[in-house]
């Protein structure tokens, strides 16, 4: 066999023994660069278009809320939402604008200056459902609650069953009540002296509740109270009365913002120097 002679005519051909051949393309650093960016170009188009990315594509577009009830789209037509309206026409724009076919009810909705605040509040015209009080202690029996706390209540919670909405004890319970923290706690039944639940007057602690006091807090993570004030059906008068004190036991330098809503329906900004 005679040895292949190869000269270089040019940039792009080759000469094997007389003949001319294309010569093989060596790429450059740049094109190298240029034809894998151009390889995973194509692969993310490839993988972007399998039914997993575009379920993943799907769920994550920003921005993208639930729409609207039509009843919902058809009462906010009648509310300025640019407007902080004083605390009364604020009361009646609110039942004007509930929807629900019930006797809703209406919340406060309170964005506060900080965190960790809580306490008691007892509104002049509660209403809404009666609580169910569970009491622990001497004279629990003739304390009015509904429920008498015993050695076998505690096993019956410890099994999961909770069928009350609020717990008042004396303080000598409090360590067999500690059996259950994990049940009552993540619910916010556990007593506490600050809202009045851990009490040597178990009598007066009941009738206070059951009259109307309530726990207002905010929530554990966001500087917000969402607090029960009334029915529609109330009375403008006694719901604004039950919104007054609520401001004036917050301190209205608490306060940075104010709305009330029904069940079903929009929120209404209340003006605070109406309060």
């Amino acid at each position: 066999m005679g040895k292949t002679k190869i000269k270089v005519i040019d940039e792009s051909q080759v000469e094997v023994e007389g003949k001319k051949k294309p010569s093989p393309v060596i790429p450059s650093e740049v094109d190298s660069s240029t034809e894998r960016g151009n390889l995973d170009s194509r692969k993310i188009a490839t993988d972007s278009s399998s039914p997993r990315n575009n379920k993943e594509r799907k769920s994550a577009k920003p921005g993208k809320t639930k729409p609207r009830s039509k009843k919902y789209q058809e009462v906010i037509k009648d509310l300025d939402r640019s407007k902080s309206y004083p605390i009364a026409e604020a009361v009646d724009m609110v039942k004007k604008l509930s929807y629900a076919k019930f006797n809703a009810t209406i919340e406060a909705h309170i964005n506060t200056a900080a965190l960790g605040i809580r306490g008691l509040v007892s509104l002049p015209y509660a209403s809404g459902k009666k609580i169910r009080i569970l009491a622990f202690g001497k004279g629990s029996e003739q304390s009015g609650a509904d429920v008498f706390g015993s050695d076998e209540v505690i096993e019956e919670i410890n099994k999961g069953k909770v069928n009350f909405d609020l717990v008042v004890t004396t303080s000598d319970w409090m360590s067999k009540l500690a059996k259950v923290a994990r049940i009552l706690g993540p619910r916010g039944l556990i007593p506490n002296p600050k809202n009045g639940t851990i009490t040597d007057d178990l009598k007066k602690a009941v009738e206070s509740f059951q009259a109307g006091k309530t726990e207002y807090k905010t929530e554990s993570k966001a500087p917000v109270i969402h607090l029960a004030v009334g029915k529609i059906d109330q009375p403008t008068e006694q719901l604004q009365a039950n919104v007054k004190t609520l401001m004036q036991t917050l301190g209205k330098t608490r306060v940075k913002k104010l709305t009330l809503s029904p069940t079903m329906g929009p929120s209404v900004k209340v003006d605070l120097s109406s309060l």
